[in-house]
């Protein structure tokens, strides 16, 4: 937890909520330049004929006959939207919408924050539907997520959400 003097409080339903809101809009864009850059790719290989075009004479005949490619462009997105969520996580304990609403990722055990545990949380949220475990645990303020990683996200105070005053995620 925290080590600061003044009161933190665990974060409530409708905060997390709004954060999820702010950092879906930030994932979404991250997936939109993700699979821009694959499909440019693919259309580079596909002009060159790099990629067997299978008597398609235009890339995005050849997309939507394929099995493979749509699996690979949907594959390299997920990946770029998971490292968003682990790298913010791991590495400060804040994504973009959790700063902007001034929350925070703090571990409630002695163990090291680090990327499995974060990929556990991320797995673990089931797509954001973790969180309401909120709405039914008013007192602990805990989610599904929360609870199996033993972690919790704290509201901090307009100071504590300076990067000057963060500290160790460990703590």
């Amino acid at each position: 937890m925290i080590n600061d003097t003044k009161q933190t409080l665990r974060a409530g339903f409708f905060r997390r909520l709004a954060a999820m809101i702010y950092d879906l809009l930030v994932a979404v864009a991250i997936g939109m330049c993700a699979g821009l850059i694959m499909l440019i790719c693919f259309l580079v290989l596909f002009e060159s004929n790099i990629i067997n075009k299978g008597g398609h004479e235009h890339f995005m005949d050849l997309m939507q006959a394929s099995v493979v490619y749509p699996m690979i462009l949907q594959a390299w997105v997920a990946f770029w939207v998971v490292i968003f969520f682990l790298w913010f996580w791991r590495n400060g304990g804040q994504t973009i919408g959790m700063r902007a609403w001034r929350l925070r990722l703090f571990s409630t055990n002695d163990k090291p924050f680090g990327y499995g545990r974060a990929l556990l949380r991320l797995i673990c949220s089931l797509g954001g539907l973790g969180t309401l475990l909120v709405l039914f645990d008013v007192k602990s303020k805990l989610s599904l997520q929360d609870r199996l990683t033993n972690t919790e996200i704290l509201v901090l105070s307009k100071e504590a959400n300076h990067h000057a005053s963060w500290k160790n995620i460990q703590e």
